[in-house]
């Protein structure tokens, strides 16, 4: 019956871990607390194993336990996207290959009224505005 118990955590220590991995957004507090949590309660019924004589399945539980501790703690890197091409930069910026630097801020601030976020836009396309501007005037 202990095995199937053993069995269970190592499939609720998996989907935790697949869970907070999938989630580095605004959920992964959540994510951390639950999976803390979890491990404690599994380091506590490991030490509860380990004095009542049952030392492979408490070793188990143990290392189950210090392997999620470790695994909700790593963040995950979300992959960087490269800079902006000259072409991506002025169709972002709607402006033309020969688009002179005031042409270029012009575009930029008329676009920037309606896409900052205080004016109800986004922080993406915000900075994406900003990259495609700096790409173009940096050249």
């Amino acid at each position: 019956m202990s095995l199937i118990w053993l069995a269970l955590a190592a499939i609720a220590v998996w989907a935790l871990v697949r869970l907070g991995r999938q989630s580095e957004g605004r959920g992964r507090g959540q994510w951390r607390v639950a999976a803390t949590l979890f491990s404690a309660v599994m380091l506590a019924g490991g030490v509860l194993l380990a004095f009542r004589g049952a030392w492979l399945p408490a070793v188990g539980l143990i290392g189950a336990s210090l392997w999620l501790t470790v695994a909700s703690r790593q963040r995950l890197v979300p992959p960087r996207s490269d800079a902006l091409s000259d072409r991506d930069a002025r169709a972002i910026l709607g402006v033309s290959a020969d688009a002179t630097v005031q042409d270029i801020n012009a575009a930029w601030k008329r676009l920037m009224a309606r896409a900052h976020p205080d004016q109800g836009g986004t922080e993406g396309l915000a900075s994406r505005l900003n990259a495609a501007r700096d790409r173009l005037l940096k050249r």
